[in-house]
């Protein structure tokens, strides 16, 4: 088991993405936090996920919460090994209707949230002296700018970014910092998105999806559990080498 004995953080865990990576992270013999805003949807998930799995109340819009997270996972592992910066946000509209809430909202959880939990996670992993592992989730969204996605699509621009910067800072102290940048995934937030491009691009409920299925040269969306084996590879010693790298795993839907 590639992570065996390992102690790993995912934020916004409690279902999706997060959730598939920590019942992945979980198959190769780590520890893990379900850490999530919602502290009994989190209790659920890791009474569903087994003994390897518990729960940690998380906001990571605020510094308290987040700190007091990355305790609560020293105090019941022993440590924190990986991180993985989940936890997000999306909206659209078009650039004339973006409003200054859903700005501040959106980056201040894409954004900041992953920052100030990546600094938190780095700054406990520096005091073990053992290194560790943070992976930030990025989109094919930051690599290119979409005309109704302003706001998410700099969100995500920005973890890359984030994800050259700390982890050309962090390797000196054994920390390899990455990044994720998913395509099109389904999963029930697709609801809401879907439900958004209807509305700005006069389409019936179902279109946006099907389509943005229908282009993606692999033949379909993705799914969460496509993504759990870059996860692990990141989250394992296999990428030790591997430093401020942003991975597409995308169907091909962006090359870079």
């Amino acid at each position: 088991m590639r992570l065996d004995g390992k102690s790993a953080l995912i934020t916004g865990s409690a279902r999706g993405i997060g959730r598939a990576f920590a019942e992945a992270y979980i198959r190769e013999g780590a520890t893990v936090a379900i850490a999530d805003i919602n502290l009994e949807r989190a209790k659920t998930t890791a009474s569903e996920l087994g003994a390897s799995a518990y729960a940690v109340e998380m906001d990571v819009t605020n510094q308290a919460s987040i700190d007091a997270a990355i305790a609560a996972v020293v105090e019941k592992a022993g440590g924190l090994d990986i991180l993985v910066n989940n936890a997000a946000l999306f909206d659209l509209a078009p650039i004339v209707e973006i409003t200054r809430e859903s700005f501040d909202r959106l980056f201040t959880i894409n954004v900041s949230g992953t920052l100030f939990t990546l600094q938190s996670a780095a700054r406990q992993m520096i005091a073990q002296g053992r290194g560790g592992k943070i992976i930030n989730m990025a989109s094919q969204a930051g690599r290119r700018g979409e005309a109704l996605v302003a706001v998410y699509c700099a969100t995500k621009a920005a973890v890359i970014s984030l994800t050259q910067s700390a982890g050309l800072d962090l390797i000196k102290h054994g920390i390899n910092v990455n990044a994720i940048a998913p395509g099109v995934v389904d999963g029930e937030h697709w609801d809401g998105v879907d439900a958004l491009f209807a509305k700005y691009e006069n389409r019936p409920r179902g279109e946006k999806k099907r389509l943005v299925g229908a282009e993606v040269p692999f033949g379909r969306m993705g799914t969460a559990e496509d993504l759990t084996g870059m996860a692990v590879f990141l989250a394992s010693a296999e990428s030790n080498y591997v430093v401020s790298q942003t991975y597409n795993v995308d169907g091909g839907n962006w090359m870079s």
